[in-house]
């Protein structure tokens, strides 16, 4: 499933779309920034509340196809123009993490 695929199904706003079509392999979901980048895999879709510029360096270092902001977390000043600087797909959803989780899980 694309990334595109998946945005639509779970209804996310995008913030930026660097490389829509880019296939999401799994996911992943995690607030402590160094557990993520030890544990995710490229190609994962990441749900976090973190909304600073360093999901965006998380996400670069560990090959993220996307980052999802939960909960409607709106990200901080600056993280959309750093997202496309290092071509990162990132969306939000009003949803809660949890339901977000099975959701992909259920459609990957």
């Amino acid at each position: 499933m694309t990334v595109k695929e998946l945005a639509l199904a779970l209804e996310l706003e995008p913030v930026w779309e660097a490389e829509p079509d880019r296939e999401v392999t799994g996911g992943y979901t995690g607030d402590l920034l160094s557990w993520v980048m030890g544990r995710a895999q490229a190609g994962d879709a990441w749900i976090t509340i973190m909304s600073n510029n360093n999901i965006i360096a998380v996400a670069t270092l560990t090959d993220a196809a996307m980052v999802i902001l939960a909960e409607d977390v709106q990200p901080d000043p600056g993280v959309t123009e750093l997202a496309e600087r290092k071509g990162i797909n990132l969306y939000r959803s009003p949803q809660a993490a949890f339901p977000l989780c099975a959701k992909v899980a259920a459609l990957l």
